[in-house]
């Protein structure tokens, strides 16, 4: 699995588990949801962790959280 397709496989599940949206979340976290949506469709490969964060702020979650998965350690280079 490439890096960004489990970025955005995570944020799939986290907005699953809170019953949110991405659009929710990441003005709970103080910025544009068009940076995730952005980052869903494809149309940012390289996902700055910057924004990652934020959209944790929002989901009330920390980084660690975020990248507790099992999948990032089998990603590959996008």
């Amino acid at each position: 699995m490439k890096l960004n397709d489990a970025i955005v496989r995570r944020i799939e599940e986290i907005c699953k588990e809170r019953g949110s949206n991405i659009c929710d979340i990441s003005l709970n976290g103080g910025m544009s949801p068009s940076a995730i949506y952005d980052i869903v469709k494809g149309r940012t490969k390289c996902s700055k962790v910057i924004t990652v964060k934020r959209f944790c702020e929002g989901a009330k979650i920390t980084l660690s959280e975020f990248f507790d998965r099992d999948y990032f350690n089998e990603t590959e280079e996008d």
